[in-house]
């Protein structure tokens, strides 16, 4: 069964030329949590999805996988 995917973070970081690290650094958190959501290990809060909306320039909406019903 494949990993269900909940949001663009890593897409959206390389559309924007940016890297994990760089997230990372702009937060001022580990790389490793930045890698968790790249891979849907795990999820950022609400509050952190907007952080890092704005740091990507981005609606959060737009980090976020649409599911179609």
């Amino acid at each position: 069964m494949s990993k269900t995917i909940y949001n663009r973070i890593k897409s959206v970081l390389a559309e924007k030329g940016k890297t994990n690290k760089d997230l990372a650094d702009a937060l001022k958190i580990a790389p490793e949590t930045v890698s968790s959501w790249c891979t849907n290990s795990a999820q950022p809060s609400i509050k952190r999805l907007f952080e890092i909306a704005s740091y990507l320039e981005v609606q959060a909406g737009d980090l976020l996988v649409s599911i179609k019903k």
